[in-house]
């Protein structure tokens, strides 16, 4: 499958790589964030040397408890840097990680390829009009509620069930905007609890069934931690194990910290399929 991403292109025929940058210092994991031009420009260099398919840039953190940025707060960023990054990186695939419709079209405007979408359309009205009329792909993840109050709705009679109903409605929208190509985003961690994401990820071959690319966020999450009684700094082997499970049972996009140990895992399970 290859798919447009604002005139790059984007070939999911093998498993791609999605590295993480976020713009604030509010992120549950502080080896991801940046504050200043240098070190995301750094970060990006590092993240593509080590094997990156794609950047999410994020200015919001979504850990759970976190407060929703404002429209303008989050362009006044992307204004300062964005221009700069595509400049330095003109054949990069940039995601740029935003609720707001005004910061989609933004961002989009600049030169952007990707919007990520933690809400998949619910807290901004206008996203998927937005983004339809883009030559762009748009994740789409499931959660409940926001960052701040999501551990709150974590109540499911069957969680693969609902977030599958769940999905085919949500694309049957997203299509109608006119978005052609959409990638779902089980959103692991966001108004799920433990034995819920670890539920998700045993059944995530069930997702298929979509027929749509499927991207998995995992990476140093607080069911990796907290299983293994460490915390996110410490939580790298875990991740790369999920990793590998997540790419065995259908992902095709990983979202990581850590680009290196991603892309060896999947280097390593793509061959292995070849031999």
């Amino acid at each position: 499958m290859v798919i447009n991403c604002n005139s790059l292109v984007l070939d999911l025929s093998s498993p791609k790589i999605m590295g993480i940058i976020n713009i604030n210092n509010d992120s549950f994991y502080k080896g991801s964030q940046t504050k200043t031009i240098e070190e995301i420009l750094s970060k990006i260099a590092k993240m593509l040397h080590d094997g990156a398919d794609i950047i999410d840039l994020g200015v919001m953190s979504s850990r759970p408890g976190a407060i929703i940025t404002l429209p303008d707060f989050e362009k006044t960023i992307y204004d300062l840097i964005l221009p700069e990054i595509l400049t330095q990186f003109p054949n990069t695939i940039f995601s740029i990680d935003t609720i707001h419709s005004q910061v989609a079209k933004y961002v989009l405007d600049t030169g952007a390829h990707m919007i990520n979408d933690i809400s998949g359309g619910h807290f901004s009205p206008d996203m998927h009009k937005v983004v339809g009329q883009y030559s762009v792909p748009y994740v789409c993840m499931h959660m409940r509620g926001t960052p701040e109050t999501m551990q709150k709705y974590t109540d499911y009679e069957d969680v693969v069930q609902e977030i599958l109903s769940y999905f085919i409605t949500q694309t049957a929208k997203i299509k109608k905007a006119g978005i052609k190509d959409t990638i779902i985003d089980l959103g692991f961690g966001f108004s799920k609890n433990m034995v819920q994401n670890y539920h998700l990820l045993s059944k995530l071959e069930n997702f298929k069934m979509l027929n749509l690319p499927i991207l998995v966020g995992v990476s140093r999450k607080s069911m990796i931690y907290k299983t293994l009684k460490t915390d996110a700094d410490n939580a790298l082997n875990g991740s790369t194990v999920l990793h590998t499970v997540a790419l065995m049972k259908g992902a095709q996009i990983l979202r990581v910290h850590d680009v290196k140990e991603a892309k060896e895992a999947a280097t390593l399970l793509e061959t292995l399929s070849k031999s």
